[in-house]
């Protein structure tokens, strides 16, 4: 008898072992960095291909290992009741009971659970090429378990349509969130986080949200002297400049800078044989909703860095470059001769900023680590006339999203400049009233 509990006291040892090898290897397989598992099979890792391999079927894997574990669950119990039963009658279920619940919730639940957690890829990796056979063998079973549960769950508006596919905008936003996350645990820096955000937003963003607006261009005037044109390109910067005829609403063309250096470099006369006209090149107009991503995709294939902007109606919005796009991804990179704080943000003594009315949210953001909606406007002024459902007028102040903005300067019916007080010096501002009060 003696030897026969011994023996029934091993098995139920080796079930429990089992039982915390599934419960492990389920908390391992489903909180697995499914990125670097990837990059492992590619660096040649067989036992990363095999985690691949079962978690491409979740589902499959989660009711293998589910019914791998009740099982052995049950089964231990089990022996352990028939064993006790002999010596302590119909109080052996109450005994195994208790002992069951403290052995499987420490050994076979928590510990091994707690262990995957804390090594979740090596033990994933470690028990990978195990599961593949545990999965083969309960494959069957589990499909079959798998029909029933999708038939119940009908009855109550659950269809397995689409079951085991990550949407696009799941994934991305899963990217994201794992980016904020380890840039707010401070593994990821804030210039990385930026340009990661600015490569998924890419597909979200269109054209009208990153344009330079016509009212900010400069064109010039095709019957211009060729003169007056040089000078007016030599003192933008610009490398391209959109060209209008008659008036400026119709562009005709595109004049290249380095076209205009090479002309006159090239001719002893200067400017008296130059013909400004043979130099324009045809201009590339796109769409104010085109995305960025199709765009980018675009000037690759035209081979093109410059396209102009126009609405439904065919009237010219303004101009694109794929710097603008660059922008987006890297933040604006400033020049040897631009200030240290970005255009249109100037900083005041009392902590607050004087903010161009113009200024991109998105800019704002970046540059102030700030979390502006950009949803309903893209610039300051834009999102200041959605939230107050009017055009303010100069002093008006408004409170939302928790920033002070107030209005500075106004040219007819656009705000040119606003007073913003972010969260943090507000609240400053407000306990240093306070504290004078008490005083």
């Amino acid at each position: 008898m003696d030897t026969f509990l011994l023996l029934t006291f091993g098995i139920v040892v080796i079930l429990i072992c089992v039982s915390a090898f599934f419960a492990g290897s389920e908390t391992a397989l489903t909180a697995v960095s499914h990125g670097r598992m990837h990059q492992l099979e590619k660096d040649g890792s067989r036992a990363a291909a095999n985690v691949n391999l079962l978690i491409h079927n979740r589902e499959r894997l989660i009711g293998a290992l589910l019914l791998g574990n009740t099982f052995v669950n049950i089964l231990a119990s089990s022996l352990a009741t028939s064993v006790l039963e002999d010596r302590f009658g119909h109080r052996a279920v109450f005994i195994v009971t208790i002992l069951m619940t403290v052995l499987v919730l420490i050994f076979a639940e928590v510990l091994p659970k707690t262990l995957a957690i804390a090594r979740t890829d090596r033990f994933a990796l470690t028990v990978a090429g195990a599961l593949r056979y545990v999965v083969a063998v309960f494959g069957p079973v589990v499909g079959a378990v798998q029909k029933i549960v999708w038939v119940m769950l009908q009855f109550f508006g659950v269809t397995g349509e689409n079951r085991g596919i990550v949407a696009d905008e799941a994934a991305h936003d899963e990217i994201r969130g794992t980016v904020f996350l380890r840039h707010k645990e401070g593994s990821v820096e804030r210039e990385s986080r930026d340009m990661i955000s600015g490569v998924l937003d890419l597909r979200e963003l269109t054209v009208g949200d990153v344009m330079i607006h016509r009212k900010n261009m400069m064109t010039v005037s095709a019957e211009q002297p060729a003169e007056d044109i040089v000078r007016a390109l030599m003192a933008t910067r610009h490398a391209r400049v959109p060209v209008w005829r008659e008036e400026p609403e119709n562009i005709v063309g595109v004049l290249h800078t380095e076209d205009i250096v090479r002309a006159v470099l090239g001719n002893r006369q200067a400017f008296k044989g130059l013909d400004v006209r043979m130099l324009i090149a045809p201009p590339w107009f796109v769409p104010e909703t085109m995305p960025l991503d199709e765009l980018l995709d675009a000037f690759k294939e035209k081979r093109s860095h410059f396209a102009l902007v126009v609405d439904e109606y065919g009237v010219i919005l303004g101009l694109v470059t794929r710097e603008d796009i660059l922008d987006e991804v890297f933040g604006t990179i400033p020049d040897e001769h631009a200030a240290r704080t970005p255009a249109g943000i100037r900083p005041q003594p009392d902590g607050s900023y004087f903010i161009d009315g113009a200024t991109p949210i998105r800019d704002i953001n970046r540059a102030m680590d700030w979390n502006l909606p950009d949803e309903e406007a893209t610039t300051l002024a834009g999102l200041v006339i959605h939230e107050a459902r009017t055009i303010p007028e100069i002093g008006q102040r408004f409170a939302f999203y928790g920033f002070k903005f107030e209005v500075v300067r106004r040219q007819r019916n656009q705000i040119a400049m606003l007073r913003v007080v972010a969260p943090e010096a507000a609240r400053e501002a407000t306990e240093a009233k306070e504290a004078e009060k008490e005083r």
